[in-house]
Formats: C-alpha cells, sequence, structure tokens
C-alpha cells in the first residue's frame, strides 16, 4: 500500500487515533483479538511504538518483531498481514496492515469486530447475525422448518393482496397467483418451506415462533406510575394498523375544532409520523432480542422504543441526513415495500421530522442506545395544557330542554351568523353534542344551512 494512503502514517503521522488506526507503545500477543477486529471489519494498520498521544516512542526488538507477528497471526488467526518496519524521528516502528476479511476471523474461538475507535468481543444474537452477513445471508431469511404455507393467516395474505395492487409494486397477475408462488416471488420460501420473516410477516400468532414478537402500549402518569396497558399481536403486517388504532381509540386526545359543519380532528402528532415511527420500529426490530416492542404514552409525549440496531459506525445524525436503505431485516423490508407501506430509499425517518414540522409540531427525537432505539414525539404546550385538564363527565341533555334547542339554535345564529358551532354551544348553554345534533336536524330539515368556505363562511337560517 502506497504511503499516500489515508491510512499511512509514515510521512504523515496522524494526531489521533482512529475506526481504522490503533497505537500501541509495545507488542503484546493479546494485540491479536485488535488485529481479529479488524480484519473482521473494513481494514486496519495497527503501529507497535507510538503513545496514545501519537508520539514515536519505537521498540527496541523491531527485527524480531517483523518475522513473529506474521507467523502468530498466520497460527492463531489463520490470515496474512503485511508487517512493515518504519522510521520516525530517528526511533523505528512496527506497523501491521490488515485487509478485510470475506469469512468471519477468530481469535482463540473469539470474534471481534472494530466499531470506532473501540474493539468489541461479538457475542449472542450480534455474534449470529455478524456470521450470517459474512455468508451473505441475513436473520430473517433462514428458513423455519415446520412452518407450510397453507398455515399462514388468509386475511394478512388478503391484505398484502390489495395493498400490493394499490402500490402497483408487484405485477397484478401475481397477486391473482396461488399463496405458495406469491411467497416465491417475495422470496419468503425456501424449498418450499418458509423463513423466519414469512411467519413473522403472515402467521396468525408470530409470538409462537418468536418471543417478543408483539407490541405493547401503555400510558403513564410518571416513569413508575403506569395506569393502564394494551398488546398487539398477530401478523406484522396487521400490527401496525392495529397498534394506530389503539392508539388514536384508548392513549390519544385530539383537540376538536369546527370549520362550519366539519369537525377537526387535530392530534399531538401528525398521525402520518406516528405511523412512519411504528413502522419502522416493526420493520427493524432485532426479532432475536424476546423484547416486545414498547410505546410509552405521557401527559405530554409519546415514546417508542425497538430493540433495532444501526449498521456500524451509523450515528443519530446520519440517520436524520441523507442515507441509504440498510434495514436490519431486508425480507421483512421487501414485503412492506411491496405492499406500499414503505420506501426503498431510507427516508422514513426524514419523512418522519419533515411531516412534524409541516404541522406546526415539534420534531421527534431520536436517541442510540446499544439496546435498541427510542424515538420521542413531544407534544406542543398547547395540546399538553389542554390534555392534563380534568376530563369533564357528559351529561345527556333531558329530552324537554333538547325540544327547546333548535329555537334557540336558529334564535342565535340569526342575530350572529358567523358563529362556531363550538361558540354556539357557548352562546347558548347546551353542550356541544347537543348543538352538533340539532344543527345536523335543521340543516336536514332545510331549516338552516352554512354559506361558503369552511373558514369565513356563515350560517344562513331559511326560516
Amino acid at each position: 500500500m502506497p504511503n499516500n494512503s489515508p491510512l499511512s502514517t509514515l510521512n504523515s503521522p496522524l494526531k489521533r487515533e482512529q475506526q481504522n488506526l490503533e497505537w500501541k507503545e509495545f507488542w503484546r500477543d493479546d494485540y491479536l483479538r485488535w488485529i481479529c477486529g479488524f480484519a473482521n471489519a473494513d481494514e486496519g494498520v495497527l503501529v507497535i511504538g507510538r503513545n496514545d498521544r501519537g508520539q514515536p516512542v519505537g521498540v527496541a526488538n523491531a527485527a524480531r518483531l517483523l518475522e513473529e507477528i506474521p507467523n502468530k497471526v498466520r497460527d492463531v488467526l489463520g490470515i496474512m498481514v503485511a508487517v512493515n518496519l518504519l522510521s520516525e524521528d530517528g526511533k523505528e516502528l512496527v506497523e501491521i496492515r490488515v485487509d478485510p476479511y470475506p469469512s468471519p476471523v477468530s481469535y482463540k474461538g473469539e470474534y471481534h469486530y472494530r466499531s470506532g475507535s473501540t474493539k468489541q468481543e461479538l457475542k449472542g444474537a450480534t455474534l449470529s447475525h455478524f456470521l450470517l452477513k459474512k455468508q451473505g445471508l441475513h436473520w430473517d431469511a433462514m428458513a423455519l422448518p415446520g412452518l407450510k404455507a397453507d398455515a399462514l393467516d388468509a386475511g394478512a395474505l388478503h391484505l398484502f393482496r390489495q395493498q400490493a395492487l394499490r402500490s402497483q409494486r408487484l405485477p397484478e397477475a401475481a397477486l391473482h397467483e396461488s399463496d405458495a408462488l406469491l411467497l416465491e416471488r417475495l422470496h419468503l420460501l425456501a424449498d418450499g418451506v418458509c423463513k423466519r420473516a414469512t411467519a413473522l410477516l403472515f402467521h396468525s400468532q408470530p409470538s409462537r415462533w418468536f418471543t417478543g414478537a408483539y407490541v405493547k402500549i401503555g400510558f403513564f402518569e410518571s416513569d413508575a406510575d403506569l395506569r393502564y396497558q394494551d398488546e398487539v399481536d398477530g401478523p406484522l403486517l396487521l400490527q401496525v394498523n392495529k397498534t394506530i388504532e389503539v392508539l388514536q381509540a384508548k392513549y390519544l386526545k385530539a383537540l376538536i375544532s369546527y370549520e362550519g359543519l366539519q369537525r377537526v380532528e387535530t392530534w399531538p402528532m401528525p398521525m402520518a409520523a406516528l405511523r412512519e415511527a411504528v413502522l419502522n420500529a416493526v420493520v427493524h426490530k432485532d426479532y432475536t432480542s424476546g423484547a416486545p416492542i414498547q410505546i410509552s404514552v405521557y401527559s405530554d409525549k409519546v415514546m417508542i422504543w425497538n430493540s433495532g440496531r444501526l449498521p456500524p459506525e451509523w450515528t443519530v445524525e446520519r440517520l436524520l441526513s441523507k442515507h441509504p436503505s440498510a434495514p436490519f431485516n431486508p425480507d421483512i423490508a421487501n414485503t412492506f415495500f411491496r405492499s406500499g407501506q414503505i420506501e426503498a430509499w431510507g427516508r422514513g425517518i426524514e419523512r418522519m421530522v419533515q411531516t412534524c414540522l409541516e404541522a406546526g409540531r415539534p420534531s421527534p427525537v431520536l436517541q442510540v442506545e446499544s439496546i435498541g432505539v427510542w424515538v420521542t414525539f413531544p407534544f406542543a404546550p398547547a395540546q399538553v395544557t389542554t390534555l392534563r385538564k380534568p376530563v369533564e363527565t357528559l351529561v345527556e341533555t333531558p329530552v324537554e330542554t333538547l325540544a327547546k334547542t333548535p329555537e334557540k339554535i336558529l334564535a342565535a345564529l340569526k342575530a350572529r351568523p358567523d358563529l362556531t358551532l363550538a361558540e354556539l354551544a357557548s352562546s347558548i348553554g347546551k353542550s356541544l353534542s347537543a348543538v352538533e345534533r340539532a344543527t345536523a336536524k335543521l340543516v336536514k330539515e332545510e331549516k338552516l344551512r352554512f354559506v361558503g368556505p369552511k373558514k369565513g363562511g356563515h350560517w344562513e337560517v331559511l326560516e
């Protein structure tokens, strides 16, 4: 490798260690782990004879190391590296250049990986994903013996056909094929056997196969005070819609306003943004974690957590900027893409943020941890104040009083034809629901009508 390479340390020593560069003052056999980490990642350079500040301190046994290190790397790691003698300020340094290896490299049964400026030992699910990736495979594409296509949920398959027909991301003829042929087209069958992704997407009880393959929702007065909760199970293709429905029906409160007769609901965040966040959680979750997606609802925010992990070296800043699509579960993502629910360009986070900003709502906050990803939707101050008010008990208006309501409405609107329904209810001392029913009845009886646009229009009494 020529000395003008970005990794070169001969003519232009770097001032700090980087992702692909490590400095050590002297050699220890334990540093074979670092070489292993470089080989399993992108590439790297290990320099012996430089301290943590980047200053050359030299090594006394450089000639011996030039002979011993290549042999130890070959015998222990099974790979070849380039070992070079460098000279700087009259001191000898040993440079070890490591190329990336297409197959996994282990150090005495341990698998190490260079991530950022640290070396990590891969274990558990992380190791499994790494080994699969090195083989050109991914977790959700592995076969799931014992699950046949005829055991899948017919409703989920029917829904997918409807969505794919609208999205036009599959030939229409393919949507009329048998379930088995459709799954083959989606790469969800391996030699006639369903894959892990198939069970998650289309089985009626995916949690039967994978622990935690559901969504858990809870309302919290505080972090320690859970008031009530729900679980949303079923095929992933159905979980997203069901989750949004449960949130709207039970957990979120919309501000109600009127534009003429039109009832307008303003939610704490745009529903399109909330749906995008739930989609991201379902599609990119690590289903080996055993933990469900968790949605925590408070009076001033909604927090969504999933156990997904970002690609190496990805940060929140990169997620919020232009970035390529790198789905954690490619087969699951492909099916959601064909159904028209997500894009294939990695724009989900960008669209979620943009939707909130265009609606005048606070931008969602992303937080990446070693165990998962948080997306938090803070509520606007006005929405928080309104939602924290005690819920009033609605009492049905007695029938005898309700009979007088139309007369009061007509009289009020003759005097003030620009009143909204909410203002009208306040002016005649009736509940909003009673005014809505009575006004609709008057319009139907052609005693009242609304003239002009929803904003800026007025009422006209026809009697």
